[in-house]
């Protein structure tokens, strides 16, 4: 596809929640993530620190596997490139809590620049724990030029 109406697919498709997962969390990972981010604070290393819990970009590694939904238009060359993330964090994660991830197509727009028309598709992940307390809203840009 090269002629993509960029606003019939956001119109269409923004908003759109195609994927939900849970993800039981236990100390263990949340310390090996800490460590890998190069974390210091006992908060985020000490199992036995009093308010020991996930570092703020935990939810990050957190997914459903899945991008887009299964019949979302395919356009551009390839599968787009990584684009970043953004983590914003409502409440603590901490151990023993079961996470509910809830994946949906957030914005689609497009931006011209130099190299052509690039599509930017952002997935966004809401995270609730068990007592339904959102606690971490993960936004991830995939682009993909046209």
């Amino acid at each position: 596809m090269t002629d993509v109406d960029v606003a019939a697919i956001r119109s269409d498709w923004a908003g759109t929640e195609f994927e939900t997962a849970t993800f039981e969390i236990d100390a263990g990972r949340l310390v090996d993530w800490a460590a890998a981010c190069g974390e210091t604070d006992p908060r985020f290393v000490d199992p036995d620190h009093p308010d020991f819990q996930a570092h703020p970009n935990f939810t990050a590694c957190l997914g459903t596997g899945r991008m887009l939904p299964e019949d979302f238009p395919r356009f551009g060359d390839g599968f787009g490139i990584d684009g970043g993330k953004t983590v914003n964090v409502h409440g603590a994660v901490r151990p023993g809590d079961t996470l509910t991830g809830r994946a949906s197509v957030h914005d689609v727009y497009d931006k011209t620049g130099r190299s052509g028309t690039m599509v930017f598709i952002i997935h966004r992940m809401d995270f609730v724990n068990d007592a339904g307390e959102s606690v971490s809203t993960v936004d991830s840009k995939m682009i993909r030029r046209l």
